[in-house]
């Protein structure tokens, strides 16, 4: 899959914040008109109150399904775009399009991290992600009390805590959440 757009991609731990994923069936010789359409739905959604980015994948080809991504400040921020006559104005005009949804899902706070694209599979249970996360940020706070904090001694706290805050969120998106995912997949979701 491409990706088009995909705006702010790194998901704090339970913060409130909702991602929604929805995976739509396009038919075949409509690739431009729902293009046209799905980055119409995104942009209005991105004005709306309490949107906090969005991300639009292409159908990899053949009967896969192209992926929209919203995420939003909270449940009621989510639910006020979905209720809203914005959104159904959009559905209202796509006539035409031949596309119809085939997958959603609504996550929160930590299920992000362990959603596998195009998948619609519950999340863990929550215990199962917190022993998750802890096995992915003990090697990150280790590592960083050994090598990060001692050279950062010398500026001020409030300097010093948004570097240790900006490298643990980057390595815990991009490297050990990811890694640790994989290596317990059988065991988060048998």
């Amino acid at each position: 899959m491409s990706v088009i757009s995909l705006e702010h991609t790194a998901v704090p731990a339970d913060t409130g914040e909702v991602t929604l994923l929805i995976a739509r069936r396009v038919e075949p010789g409509y690739e431009a008109a729902f293009e046209f359409w799905a980055k119409g739905i995104l942009e209005s959604a991105a004005a709306f109150p309490g949107h906090l980015g969005y991300g639009f994948f292409r159908s990899s080809g053949g009967a896969a399904p192209w992926f929209l991504v919203h995420r939003f400040r909270d449940e009621a921020a989510c639910r006020a775009w979905q209720e809203s006559p914005e959104r159904a104005s959009w559905f209202a005009d796509c006539e035409g399009h031949h596309h119809s949804e085939v997958a959603r899902r609504t996550l929160t706070g930590m299920e992000t991290w362990f959603a596998k694209p195009g998948s619609t599979r519950p999340a863990p249970p929550r215990w199962k992600m917190a022993i998750s996360a802890t096995l992915a940020i003990y090697p990150i706070s280790v590592l960083g009390s050994l090598f990060l904090l001692p050279r950062l001694t010398t500026l001020p706290l409030l300097v010093s805590s948004a570097v240790v805050a900006c490298v643990f969120n980057v390595l815990m998106t991009y490297v050990a959440m990811p890694a640790v995912s994989r290596l317990l997949r059988r065991w988060l979701t048998p």
